[in-house]
C-alpha cells in the first residue's frame, strides 16, 4: 500500500491547511516519506516549521533556494515522487496547473512531474462552482489528474455549502486505493462484520466482544483491490468507508434478512460477523427494574445465518470464521463441513494477539484440500490473504460453470 511510498505534498494558501498537517502525520505513521512544497500564501496560514516538524524533512518554499546547488529543486522533487497530491488545492493553483503557468516552486514542480497528480480542492462554494474553476478541473482531469471531491458543510466564509476539503482519513484512503493493484475487479463480495445486539428492553441488549475490525478491514481492502463490496455491519461508531455500500443492522434476524437479500447476486460471502446465538424470548417494552437479588431471562435460539444461506448456495464462494477457546482445529473442521463453507478462518482467541479488539490475529486457513497455520500478523495482512483465496476460489467456480 503506502509504506515506503514517496509522497510530494503541495500546500497552497487556504484555511483548510490545518487538515494538511494531520494528513502529513497520518502518512508518516504509515511509513511514507513526505516532501512538502508550500506556496508563499500557504506560509501566511501556517509556518513551514509546522510541516517540517510533522514531515521530519525540510519544507520547500523558495524556487530559487541555493541550499542544494548540486540539484535543480523543482526537478528533483517532481521526479522522485511516487504520488503528487495538492491539499488544499485552491482555485488559483488549479488555474495555474490547467494553463501551464509556472511562477513559483509548486506550479513549476507540477509541470515537471511524471507522477500521478491528485487534487483535494478547498474553497468557497461559489468559487468552486464558478465556470472557470469547473473548466480548469475538466482540463486537468482530461490530462490524467485525479480529484478527491470536497464535502459540504459550514465553511470559513460563514456559509454552508460545498467546498470543504476532504478529511485527512478520506485522503489517505483514496491514496491507498489508488496505489493498490486492482486484482479483484469484476468480483462482487458480500462481507458481514461485528457482533449483533439482541434487545432485552429499551435500554439493554445482549451482545459479544466482536469489534468488527476484521470485517471492516476485509471490506476496505476488497474495495481497494477493485471488488464491488457490500458491507452488512452490526458495528456502531466505526467510520464509513467511501466506495462501499454499507447496510447497518442490529439483531441477528436483521443480519439474516440483509444477507439473504444480497446472497443470490454475490460471488463471495465473507461471514466475519459474530451473530448472537440467542435472543430474548420476550423483549420488554419498558425498562426492567431491579427486583430482588436474581433475575431469570428466557432465551431462545437465533437462526443460524450461515447455515441458512448456504443451503441455497450455487456459485458463491463462502468464507466462515471460527473463534474458539479449545479444540481449535477439530471444531473448525466440523463447522466448515456443517456450514458448507469453502474456506474456514480459525483462531484461538485465548492466544495473545489473537483476541477481539486488537489489530492483529493468528489464524489457520482450512479448506477441503489443506490446512495452513499463519503466524501473528496484522488484520490487514490477514484480510489480504483471505481475499487472495477468495479470488482463486471465485475463478475456479467460474471456470466450472
Amino acid at each position: 500500500m503506502l509504506k515506503n511510498k514517496r509522497i510530494l505534498l503541495g500546500v497552497s494558501g487556504g484555511i483548510a491547511i490545518y487538515k494538511s498537517l494531520d494528513l502529513v502525520s497520518r502518512l508518516k505513521k504509515l511509513g511514507c516519506h513526505v516532501d512538502v512544497i508550500m506556496t508563499e500564501h500557504a506560509t501566511k496560514f501556517v509556518t513551514p516549521l509546522c510541516f517540517e516538524t510533522m514531515a521530519r524533512s525540510r519544507v520547500h518554499v523558495d524556487g530559487f533556494s541555493r541550499d542544494n546547488p548540486e540539484g535543480v529543486e523543482h526537478i528533483d522533487l517532481a521526479q522522485h515522487a511516487d504520488l503528487f497530491i495538492i491539499a488544499p488545492a485552491t482555485a488559483n493553483i488549479m488555474a495555474k496547473a490547467a494553463h501551464g503557468i509556472a511562477d513559483d516552486l509548486l506550479s513549476t514542480a507540477l509541470l515537471a512531474t511524471d507522477a500521478p497528480v491528485i487534487y483535494a480542492p478547498a474553497m468557497n462554494t461559489k468559487m468552486l462552482k464558478n465556470p472557470a474553476t469547473q473548466e480548469n478541473m475538466r482540463i486537468l482531469e482530461k490530462r490524467g489528474a485525479h480529484f478527491i471531491a470536497p464535502g459540504a458543510g459550514f465553511l470559513a466564509c460563514n456559509v454552508i455549502g460545498e467546498g470543504r476539503m476532504a478529511e485527512p482519513s478520506e485522503i489517505v484512503q483514496h491514496l491507498a486505493t489508488f496505489t493498490t493493484q486492482k486484482d479483484l475487479q469484476g468480483i462482487n463480495i458480500l462481507v458481514t462484520a461485528g457482533g449483533t445486539r439482541e434487545a432485552v428492553d429499551p435500554v439493554r441488549f445482549i451482545t459479544n466482544r466482536s469489534s468488527g475490525k476484521t470485517g471492516h478491514t476485509i471490506a476496505k481492502r476488497a474495495m481497494q483491490r477493485g471488488a464491488e463490496v457490500t458491507l452488512i455491519t452490526a458495528t456502531k461508531g466505526m467510520q464509513k468507508i467511501h466506495g462501499i455500500a454499507e447496510i447497518s443492522v442490529d439483531s441477528a434476524k436483521e443480519m439474516l434478512e440483509a444477507v439473504e437479500k444480497y446472497f443470490g447476486t454475490t460471488d463471495a460471502l465473507i461471514m466475519s460477523a459474530a451473530p448472537s446465538d440467542f435472543r430474548m424470548e420476550e423483549v420488554s417494552s419498558q425498562k426492567i427494574k431491579k427486583q430482588g437479588d436474581q433475575v431469570i431471562w428466557t432465551l431462545v435460539k437465533n437462526p443460524d445465518i450461515l447455515k441458512t444461506v448456504t443451503e441455497k448456495k450455487e456459485h458463491q464462494f463462502v468464507v466462515a470464521f471460527a473463534a474458539e477457546t479449545e479444540n481449535l482445529l477439530e471444531n473448525a473442521r466440523e463447522k466448515r463441513t456443517a456450514k458448507r463453507a469453502d474456506l474456514m478462518v480459525a483462531n484461538d482467541v485465548t492466544q495473545q494477539g489473537a483476541g477481539f479488539e486488537g489489530d492483529t490475529n493468528i489464524v489457520t486457513f482450512i479448506d477441503e484440500k489443506e490446512e495452513e497455520a499463519m503466524p501473528l500478523q496484522s488484520k490487514v495482512l490477514v484480510a489480504d490473504q483471505i481475499l487472495s483465496r477468495v479470488k482463486r476460489g471465485v475463478q475456479e467456480k467460474r471456470s466450472l460453470r
